[in-house]
């Protein structure tokens, strides 16, 4: 057992690491969610093939644009988080309207103290550059580009994806386990394991067009509107972007037809009807149809599926990427742990059990989203109409207003890996834009503690170098580090009362001095004990081990 505090301090002790075995893991695509599933490998020190069926990046538009905290914090860990988060456009406020009259304006609370604001613009053209210098300065990391997947094959120790070259040739690239992040064009990895992705597509298209142009007072939140008179019986959104940049989004009739508007000149007029008299320039436009899918598991042998080649949701709430980041490091620490020797094969199965879920929270509340936005009968729309004409004045029909609830960490709950506390039960799912009340299986609230060297370090940063234990003041620190004496993975151990002297930590986390607090290598926390046994159980538990 390792740990980031020096051994002589009294609230923290350490034992040797162990070296854990070595190998190579494959990444099965170079979108933002491989590449955090590349770096993130990387950072347990497990060498990466990071694949990819292009020649070569190709940048298109903003695409998956909003992004969230607590993935910029994933991004943080890697190195790549501040540049993306400095670099995109801050937004802490969402407005929406109807009919030009403003409904409600959604703050966002955080129970910890993130370096980072709860969402930032930038797009996904950008974010995958800023991973990419990252990814080329780790000489743990092979990019492989050019290769297509025509088959996949594995036995009890390996897994070989055979691969197309651009020249015709054929080339097999093997390695313990593989993450996989096709896209939205992973039916052919999805056929190959046998992967189901049921589902629906919605009728109606949505146009997005990135717009440069000047847009005052509306560059640092986001605007959704109901029946606006530019776009009647229909929604438009509207997110501000880096480089005066806006990224509009229509929801448009089934039938519509981009070419045909702009050979007409009614796009020209519909932008025209947003932006006014002032200049500007469309940077990048597409029209789509959304889907809710979802496989039926997300572990296929010694295949990991991830981001929207496992599951796909409407847009509305930025519960993409934001989805597939957490994706990607789930899978990361469970294939590194394994592969280093320091948990239980069995871990794997679990990135099926708590992303899986993750995935079905997502589509309940997109799906709920989008049956408010696109009503399927008269009656739902005439109930809608009656919700909107009434929620300017009535808190109570405000309340039914849905245009998307944004894009959240998932709670690892039911997860197997989690232990219950009868003193910390989850309440369920929080008010819109706060945080859930600290519980076993959520993550932990961002906050600094002092190291016994008197620096400061951030819960989640220290979390995501191993376990971390805070030991409240009834509790022997070095009688917990002696019971958990028998774990080879990094672990820090730390008294919370010295940790923690102004007790902001304590009162985030509502703990108690006769608590220890056991948190993931992902930061959720894994449970909370009140027994030096119920530590060690909680700890071996969450990393698949028996004590």
């Amino acid at each position: 057992m390792s740990t980031t505090a020096t051994q002589s301090a009294p609230a923290a002790s350490a034992a040797p690491s162990s070296p854990g075995a070595t190998g190579t893991a494959l990444v099965l695509g170079a979108g933002p969610v491989g590449q955090t599933a590349a770096l993130l490998l990387a950072k347990w020190g497990i060498p990466v093939v990071m694949l990819d069926a292009r020649p070569e990046r190709d940048p298109i538009g903003s695409k998956a644009l909003c992004q969230q905290r607590d993935v910029l914090d994933v991004w943080d860990h890697v190195g790549a988080g501040r540049a993306i988060a400095d670099e995109g456009v801050t937004w802490t406020r969402a407005v929406t309207l109807y009919q030009g009259r403003e409904l409600y304006t959604q703050g966002f609370v955080d129970r910890g103290r993130s370096p980072f604001p709860p969402f930032v613009n930038i797009g996904q053209n950008r974010t995958e550059e800023i991973l990419d210098e990252h990814i080329r300065a780790n000489p743990l990391i092979t990019e492989q580009w050019g290769h297509t997947v025509e088959a996949i094959e594995q036995d009890d120790t390996s897994i070989t994806l055979v691969c197309r070259l651009t020249d015709g040739s054929l080339t097999r690239v093997t390695g313990d386990y593989c993450i996989a992040a096709p896209g939205n064009k992973g039916h052919f990895v999805r056929d190959m394991v046998g992967m189901s992705f049921e589902g629906e597509t919605f009728e109606d298209q949505f146009l997005i067009c990135d717009i440069r142009t000047t847009l005052p007072g509306w560059e640092f939140e986001r605007r959704f509107y109901f029946d606006p008179e530019w776009n009647p019986g229909r929604q438009v959104l509207i997110h501000p972007c880096p480089d005066s940049t806006y990224r509009i989004d229509w929801q448009v009739p089934p039938n519509y037809d981009l070419a045909a508007e702009e050979a007409s000149g009614e796009l020209e007029a519909r932008i025209r009807k947003i932006v006014g008299a002032a200049d500007y320039e469309i940077v990048w436009k597409s029209v789509y149809r959304f889907h809710a899918r979802q496989v039926d598991q997300m572990v296929a042998g010694r295949l990991l599926m991830a981001g929207d080649g496992a599951h796909l949701v409407a847009p509305f709430g930025a519960r993409g990427l934001n989805s597939g980041v957490p994706d990607a490091e789930n899978a990361a620490w469970k294939v590194a742990f394994v592969m280093k020797g320091w948990a239980d094969p069995s871990l794997i199965a679990t990135y099926h059990d708590e992303r899986h879920a993750a995935a079905a929270e997502n589509l309940d509340v997109t799906a709920e989203t989008m049956r408010f936005l696109v009503p399927q009968s008269d009656a739902e729309k005439a109930q809608r109409h009656e919700i909107l004409e009434a929620a300017a004045d009535d808190p109570a029909a405000r309340a039914k207003v849905n245009s998307g609830r944004m894009a959240e960490p998932y709670w690892y709950v039911d997860s197997p890996l989690t232990t219950p506390s009868p003193s910390h039960v989850f309440p369920g799912r929080p008010p819109k834009g706060e945080d859930p009340v600290p519980a076993p299986g959520v993550i932990a609230p961002d906050l600094p503690v002092r190291m016994p060297s008197g620096e400061l370090a951030r819960i989640r940063s220290l979390a995501r170098h191993g376990l971390l234990v805070l030991v409240g003041a009834d509790l022997s620190v070095a009688d917990v580090t002696a019971v958990l004496a028998g774990l080879r993975c990094p672990t820090t151990v730390l008294s919370l009362a010295e940790a923690d002297p102004d007790g902001s930590v304590a009162a985030a986390l509502g703990a108690s001095p006769s608590e220890a607090w056991v948190f993931r290598p992902d930061a959720h926390i894994a449970g909370v004990a009140t027994t030096v046994n119920g530590v060690r159980d909680t700890a071996y538990r969450a990393i698949c081990l028996l004590p």
